[in-house]
């Protein structure tokens, strides 16, 4: 996908006009943000279990190094073959070269944020290669020559009458209003991709490096599918899913589901430990498992570190106020949200995601509902920070703070400034007593959606100074 992410103020002002959007995302976050909050109440102590999780990620992190070694060397004695992928075309050139080896011409890929990193399918379309999604969002957006808008819900952005229209026009489908007739569908359809495919691809919930065990979770048992019926297997993860333990997967896995759709348990939770045995009646003949860096080991040595602790449930684009107001493609890369407003910038360089950080009121509901309690919001205000040491701030705005601090240390100055706010606020004032336009560019953004309230008649200083004379 195309970073497009310093284009977001313009492509949120667009998104807040359309209906259709709004209706899907209304629709999307309140059902996911309810169900998430029914399925943790259901958890004897939820913020113990959630911290239990924090520690065993962040533990996961710390010895990063020696816990993909493990792994690798643990899962290569099952007949898995494990690659290292610095970033995104090497990851790319390793999974066509996989396919010329094995003589594949259709693939299968189950839902994979990895690959949507890497941008995958445009690299296997380009190398001649047919490549079909299997997830049944993911499919729909394949269809419509679209791109996913949220870590688990990849069509949050539709509304169930345009899926309908989308099959009727690419499918040839009688149009339909029936989630399970459009379901069925679908599935007829992949099936026939799934008995014809030479190679599965899947990406990785978890990397347990104490068994070198790739788990997945799904709820439509594709992943399943691509994992063991094509001949070839290859799993593309980032090197960040890694955990060390099987009880740290049974812990990470009670949250992920209630975090991301609201079950106590997806429908599958498939756990993979190398290609096919002897003594096995199914699964894959070859497997392949590619690392992905791409960025990450030099986000582990930042102040950002905490942010790879992530494990993409979305909660927290669920409950963000801007999320649920402009969608998944404003925010102009494969990452939205909260979350994404943080790892854009580092995967991509703040430069080329300077709006991102400034996508959030801080409110701190993305923390609130992160099973893993990573503190978004300090690092999109470190982020902040960050550019405008690297003088990525508009020049009006570093002008305007400069003359703010100027005025915040200068008493005379602060008096005076006062004043003339006060003057020119209760000036401007309407019949109601508030300031409905404000003349400066960076103020006028204020009250193009509110009111500004004027200054008081008399500052806080005049009334202490006053009260003072009176005793």
């Amino acid at each position: 996908m195309e970073l497009n992410a310093n284009a977001f103020p313009q492509a949120a002002t667009i998104a807040l006009q359309d209906i259709h959007l709004q209706t899907a995302l209304t629709r999307g976050t309140t059902n996911a943000s309810n169900a998430r909050l029914r399925a943790m109440s259901e958890v004897t102590d939820a913020d113990a279990l959630r911290r239990q999780a924090r520690a065993a990620k962040l533990r996961a992190l710390r010895n990063l190094p020696a816990l993909l070694e493990q792994f690798e060397t643990n899962i290569a004695q099952r007949g898995a073959t494990v690659l290292w992928a610095e970033d995104a075309d090497a990851c790319n050139r390793l999974v066509i070269e996989i396919a010329r080896r094995h003589a594949v011409q259709r693939i299968v890929k189950s839902k994979s944020m990895a690959t949507e990193e890497t941008d995958l399918n445009r690299a296997l379309q380009a190398a001649g290669l047919d490549v079909i999604e299997t997830d049944l969002g993911e499919y729909i957006v394949q269809l419509d020559g679209d791109s996913p808008s949220h870590i688990v819900m990849p069509i949050v952005h539709k509304t169930r009458e345009q899926v309908r229209d989308l099959f009727a026009e690419k499918l040839g489908m009688t149009p339909s209003d029936d989630p399970e007739v459009l379901t069925a569908f679908a599935r007829q359809k992949l099936r026939e991709a799934f008995l014809s495919a030479q190679m599965g691809i899947t990406g990785a919930n978890f990397l347990i490096a104490e068994t070198g065990t790739v788990a997945i979770v799904t709820n439509e048992g594709n992943g399943r599918m691509c994992s063991s019926l094509p001949p070839v297997h290859v799993v593309i993860a980032g090197i960040e899913k890694v955990v060390e333990r099987v009880a740290d997967f049974a812990t990470l896995v009670q949250l992920l589901p209630r975090s991301a759709t609201g079950q106590r348990m997806t429908s599958y939770v498939h756990l993979m430990s190398g290609a096919a045995q002897p003594d096995e009646p199914d699964g894959p003949a070859f497997m392949y498992v590619i690392l992905l860096d791409n960025g990450r080991s030099r986000i582990r040595e930042t102040e950002y570190a905490e942010s790879l602790a992530c494990i993409r449930c979305g909660a927290c684009l669920n409950v963000c106020p801007v999320y649920q107001n402009v969608g998944g493609h404003a925010y102009g890369w494969v990452y939205s949200g909260p979350i994404g407003a943080v790892i854009t910038p580092l995967l991509k360089g703040v430069a080329n995601a300077a709006p991102l950080p400034h996508a959030s009121s801080l409110c701190g509901a993305c923390q609130a509902a992160c099973p893993v309690m990573i503190n978004i919001p300090d690092m999109l205000l470190r982020l902040r920070a960050d550019l405008v040491t690297e003088g990525e701030a508009p020049p009006a705005l570093s002008a305007g703070i400069a003359a703010w601090a100027r005025l915040m240390t200068s008493p005379v100055l602060y008096e005076l400034g006062g004043a003339a706010a006060r003057l020119a606020t209760r000036a401007m004032a309407s019949s109601n007593g508030q300031v409905r336009r404000l003349p400066v560019p960076l103020l006028g953004n204020w009250t193009e959606n509110r009111d500004f309230p004027p200054f008081a008649a008399k500052s806080f200083r005049q009334l202490w100074r006053e009260r003072q004379r009176e005793q």
